[in-house]
């Protein structure tokens, strides 16, 4: 079965703005048999963009994130050593953000499929990235 990893917006949309993921995203994650993940680095991400004042949530604080991703039936998933070690390997083409390409290979990594919105992603499938929106 095909595992999905969260995009840093589809996790926060799906939390806070579910009607901005689109159908086939909404459909995805009303299926429960579906494993869907939620990445360490999406909570430093959107801890550290709130720290700073970059980001606003509604009525939690960051922490509360991945008690929220389980009740919502998300998986927590933790960044590998060797993921992080190895993370040279992935090609500088299209993105910049630290966040995004370590999603990215967490994603190629794993072998799951990345639900994002961001088409500049697309670039990666030529380095076995999938995507899904």
């Amino acid at each position: 079965m095909t595992g999905y990893l969260l995009d840093t917006h589809s996790f926060l949309w799906s939390v806070f703005t579910p009607e901005r993921l689109s159908r086939a995203a909404q459909a995805l994650l009303a299926n429960a048999e579906n494993p869907v993940y939620v990445s360490s680095v999406s909570f430093w991400e959107i801890s550290l963009k709130a720290g700073i004042g970059k980001l606003t949530l509604t009525g939690c604080l960051p922490d509360a994130l991945p008690e929220i991703a389980e009740d919502m039936g998300y998986r927590l998933l933790a960044l590998a050593p060797d993921e992080a070690a190895s993370f040279h390997r992935l090609p500088r083409i299209a993105h910049k953000d630290p966040f995004d390409r370590m999603l990215i290979w967490q994603a190629i990594q794993r072998r799951l499929v990345l639900m994002t919105k961001d088409a500049a992603f697309d670039e990666y499938r030529a380095f076995e990235l999938q995507t899904f929106w």
